[in-house]
């Protein structure tokens, strides 16, 4: 079955043509980092109006790339959210719009979903069930995937996401944006043990994540510090990560054990994060656990995961009523 994969959640329009869930023919991602990084943070208006600009280019991009004519496309999946609204609308308008045109079935699928699919696009996916952890800009949480269509939340974020953090501190320390690749690259030249952040653990025996108080600790530290901080920046960075990446890995371990599940899999914008990979495989090989991360290219928002997902629910019945609308929040 080969499937068009469409994703325009937040700042990226991405198609992806992808052959039986697995073999990505084709993957074509057009970022907008350059014209949010000006005001710190994605602008909703903004991002849907470049979207609307980009989603022809970028799915006719996707076909040829492929090889394959449209004619020979058997499906669509779009993100149907969660997500920013506008965003949405313009991705999923489209896809049911072409698919229509085309005479074909298409599915709505939940973001989410799409990128805990991420790792059954390389080479050695986990065997079920496995423990997700998804951590990315918008949403942080922990998963026991019992099936391509069944998977249970067991904790997430009770404020900040992961990668919602970074992009805070890294606007609080006047770095830029996205604040995650920043902070790693300064993190890297600097010393996670010269400042003692909070690790917020919440219930240590629960699956929730907290960041808020560290992000209040790192602006409390810059407060205290305002004459030199710019110096101690690398510092700052490497210590902020540290705090993150050592609660993430924890949690991850933690509902790994307690469900008795030998594989994990991280997935998310945050998964590319060199440290966190370094330290979830160091911690997972120790605990005699096997780690799936996939590459980074697929870590962040694509088409190629919603098309992976689509696949599952397309050869299990689940065609999309033509009246249905996107969402904002996790259902």
């Amino acid at each position: 079955m080969i499937i068009l994969g469409i994703e325009t959640s937040c700042d990226e329009t991405a198609a992806s043509v992808v052959n039986n869930g697995t073999e990505i023919l084709s993957s074509i991602v057009s970022s907008q980092i350059e014209i949010h990084s000006r005001y710190g943070g994605v602008v909703p208006e903004l991002a849907s109006r470049k979207h609307m600009e980009a989603i022809v280019p970028v799915v006719r991009e996707a076909i040829k790339t492929s090889g394959i004519g449209p004619d020979r496309l058997d499906s669509i999946a779009v993100t149907r959210g969660p997500g920013l609204i506008g965003c949405l609308l313009v991705g999923f308008s489209f896809a049911k719009a072409y698919a229509f045109g085309l005479g074909i079935p298409w599915t709505g699928v939940n973001h989410l979903e799409g990128h805990i699919h991420s790792v059954f696009l390389e080479p050695d996916p986990p065997p079920f069930p496995f423990i997700s952890l998804l951590a990315s800009g918008g949403h942080t949480g922990l998963y026991l995937v019992t099936s391509h269509t069944s998977m249970e939340l067991l904790g997430q974020t009770r404020d900040d996401a992961a990668g919602e953090a970074f992009d805070k501190v890294a606007k609080m320390l006047g770095l830029g944006y996205p604040g995650g690749s920043i902070i790693g690259k300064f993190a890297e030249k600097g010393d996670p043990g010269k400042i003692d952040f909070p690790r917020t653990y919440l219930d240590k025996s629960g699956f929730d994540f907290s960041f808020s108080g560290l992000k209040t600790s790192v602006s409390r530290f810059v407060q205290s510090h305002s004459a030199g901080y710019k110096e101690m920046i690398p510092d700052i960075a490497a210590g902020f990560q540290e705090s993150v990446v050592d609660v993430l890995s924890c949690k991850l371990l933690l509902a790994a054990k307690e469900k008795r599940c030998e594989h994990i899999a991280m997935v998310g914008g945050v998964a590319a994060n060199r440290r966190l990979r370094e330290k979830v495989m160091n911690d997972a090989g120790r605990a005699g656990i096997k780690i799936h991360i996939p590459s980074p290219d697929l870590c962040g928002d694509n088409a190629a995961m919603i098309a992976a997902a689509g696949y599952y629910h397309l050869i299990d019945g689940g065609l999309q009523d033509w009246s249905l609308d996107v969402f904002s929040r996790a259902l």
